[in-house]
């Protein structure tokens, strides 16, 4: 799931070795922290947050596919 996410934030950002991504493992719930340069959080937000949404749907069905919960949080 973490580099899932890195290859798909990677593709959209300007600068991609400010990708950081740290999963946090729970007791239910994986939590991918995403971390990008300041500038690039625009772009994996999008219009409406139209991006993050899509990245979230695609979360979502690869974690329910191996029974499990993520959650995606883009910190600054």
């Amino acid at each position: 799931m973490k580099a899932l996410v890195e290859v798909i934030v990677k593709a959209l950002v300007d600068k991609p070795d400010e990708v950081k991504v740290t999963e946090v493992t729970g007791t239910n719930v994986n939590v991918l922290e995403l971390r990008v340069d300041k500038d690039d959080v625009g772009k994996v937000i999008g219009k409406k947050g139209q991006t993050v949404s899509a990245i979230r749907t695609i979360l979502n069905a690869t974690s329910a596919k191996l029974k499990k919960h993520v959650v995606l949080e883009i910190l600054e």
